[in-house]
């Protein structure tokens, strides 16, 4: 029989970090320039922040392209003192990485990612996949299930979807996402839009807005043309923000749910 080791438990640190290692193989680049090359990377979650970053070793990060930061944001990310500047083919990016100021962690330098920050490495990789934004939290969960309920989504009275085949999207710590097939949509009602984002764990949706002249947040319709494959049942499909639509379903109006999109939803809305 083979017996497997225990998983990392998550550590601490005085400072208030938490940190644990990862096993997978991950690279970070800035255009065509290999930056991060690690296969030991450590997940670290800042206090009050509630996605993780990668931290590195430094033998698998390239420092000769690091240069002590000129103006440094000395004090950010939990009270780290030492930053540093990228330079990548002549073009500078200012306070691209750092280390956070723990002893558990003094030997690895942690990277801003452009997708999250508007600096710092514009791809990363998990293995052979690219990935967005963040890093995938391995304490999360998210399950794409297709389902017979029945689901009826109003906007100020008017139907604008009802169907019997939604996919539901159960993602830890966000309300139930209810995936509708556009054939079951009025899209008539709305209208495309040059606004996108980007999940780890889902990949890159495209949004709608509605036509109607109701005060309705922009971008309230999003769909994953094509989906990463964890998430494949719901490529296509389209979902509404429960956040600021009526959602029946079976019967039952759900209450809208209050999240940290709720604040947002006129502003930079995410999926």
């Amino acid at each position: 029989m083979t017996t497997f080791p225990t998983a990392p438990a998550v550590r601490s640190t005085p400072e208030g970090l938490l940190w644990e290692p990862s096993e997978r193989w991950v690279r970070g680049r800035k255009g065509e320039v290999t930056v991060v090359d690690s296969r030991h990377p450590v997940l670290v979650w800042e206090p009050g922040v509630p996605v993780p970053l990668y931290a590195f070793p430094r033998a698998e990060v390239r420092e000769d392209l690091l240069r002590p930061a000129r103006n440094p944001p000395t004090g950010t990310h939990t009270g780290s003192r030492i930053f540093y500047d990228l330079d990548v083919d002549g073009e500078l990016l200012e306070n691209a990485a750092w280390t956070f100021p723990a002893a558990d962690l003094a030997d690895h330098i942690a990277f801003a990612w452009s997708r999250r920050t508007g600096r710092g490495l514009d791809h990363w990789y998990e293995e052979e996949e690219e990935i967005f934004v963040h890093p995938r939290d391995p304490h999360k969960r998210v399950d794409a299930l297709p389902s017979s309920r029945h689901l009826v989504v109003e906007i100020d009275g008017t139907v604008v979807a009802d169907t019997h085949r939604p996919v539901l999207l159960f993602e830890t710590g966000l309300p139930t996402r209810y995936y509708i097939p556009r054939e079951d949509v009025r899209l008539d009602l709305f209208e495309p839009t040059d606004h996108h984002t980007a999940c780890p764990y889902k990949g890159t949706a495209e949004y709608w807005s509605w036509r109607g002249e109701s005060d309705v947040p922009a971008n309230i319709v999003w769909s994953y043309p094509d989906p990463l494959p964890a998430v494949g049942p719901v490529k296509g499909l389209l979902a509404f923000y429960d956040e600021a639509v009526d959602i029946t379903v079976d019967g039952e109006r759900q209450e809208r749910p209050v999240t940290h999109f709720t604040g947002a939803l006129t502003e930079r809305p995410h999926a």
